[in-house]
């Protein structure tokens, strides 16, 4: 394994190559106008891209920024299209490759053949061994506060740096980052979600090398510790916030706290036993509310059907992967009742 990243960025620099990001950047994405205008001449757009990444005279667009409100409130911000296939080509043709292979086999955010599906059945079976060699246990659930918006770039640059030897690599990851802010990276772009990692990546050894902490489980910037006393989880709690304040200007969410095995474990939408997992209430209440809200469209002759099916498979995609078979049934029943019965 290479231990470093150099003499790669021209040689990856290729017309194929980036016309092989327009593509991954377009999935699902065809029918969007700026899209369309794009391919309108695809091979003049590629060919002006490559050669003005080529000579170093490429610059990023504006953002277009807006709010999401689910599952809190955030501002996301999105680049023109063209931006989002130099993003596509850069985490794919660099990050991805290199840095995949250093991160533990216990974070999986944004990871080819994880998510967070299998985060959850690693925290199970962790609370299982747990369970097995120690009888009672606390754990330890943490979360970074504001965490995007709290990356230092200077920082970030700098674990960047220690890895990317190739001089023109390093200089456009640097113009990547290149914004009006100091702190923060924007929620909506491509590489932000793997800048973060690779940022956290720094805590993940911390804790598995330094800590030595067997049982340890990172989704993004939500990760959990199981530990054999209430002592050791507030003093790794103290050690972890110090950590985090002094190599990553970090700070944990107020939220962060240790609490016993059987108050069960709020992580990656789920509540997680070591004998079963359960759905989350705020699951429950939304679903409940999005049936409300089809109600209502039926009413006033706005529901459509597909947009339904696609929403609710969604909720039972969630759902099918905990013991939620009677509450889903429960359901099922009140949508055929309010939506599709008869009457």
């Amino acid at each position: 394994m290479c231990k470093t990243l150099k003499n790669c960025f021209y040689e990856k620099l290729t017309f194929k190559k980036l016309l092989e990001a327009h593509e991954r950047a377009r999935d699902g994405k065809r029918s969007k106008k700026e899209v369309i205008i794009f391919e309108m001449d695809l091979e003049t757009n590629i060919t002006k891209m490559l050669d003005e990444i080529k000579n170093g005279t490429y610059q990023f667009g504006n953002y277009r920024t807006f709010k999401v409100y689910e599952p809190k409130e955030r501002i996301i911000k999105s680049l023109p299209y063209r931006d989002r296939i130099v993003h596509q080509w850069y985490v794919e043709e660099f990050i991805k490759p290199y840095y995949f292979k250093r991160f533990i086999k216990d974070t999986y955010a944004c990871l080819d053949g994880r998510g967070t599906h299998k985060a959850v059945i690693n925290v199970q079976r962790q609370m299982r061994k747990m369970k097995k060699s120690s009888g009672r246990y606390y754990v330890l659930k943490c979360d970074i506060k504001k965490y995007f918006y709290s990356i230092n770039k200077k920082i970030l640059l700098s674990l960047l740096s220690k890895r990317i030897k190739d001089k023109k690599l390093l200089e456009f990851s640097k113009k990547i980052l290149d914004d009006e802010e100091e702190i923060g990276i924007p929620i909506g772009n491509f590489t932000s979600q793997y800048f973060a990692n690779i940022y956290l990546n720094e805590l993940d050894h911390y804790v598995k090398e330094v800590l030595q902490i067997k049982y340890y489980t990172r989704y993004m910037d939500d990760f959990i510790l199981l530990v054999k006393t209430k002592k050791e989880a507030r003093n790794l709690k103290n050690e972890i916030s110090n950590f985090l304040e002094k190599h990553l200007a970090l700070e944990l969410n107020a939220k962060s706290k240790f609490f016993p095995n059987t108050h069960g474990i709020d992580f990656c939408g789920y509540r997680i036993y070591e004998t079963h997992i359960l759905l989350r209430k705020r699951f429950k209440r939304k679903i409940k509310k999005h049936i409300k809200l089809w109600v209502k469209l039926k009413n006033d002759n706005k529901f459509f059907y597909n947009k339904f099916v696609l929403s609710y498979n969604s909720f039972k995609g969630h759902a099918k992967h905990c013991n939620s078979y009677y509450f889903m049934k429960k359901i099922d029943k009140i949508i055929e009742n309010k939506l599709f019965s008869e009457e």
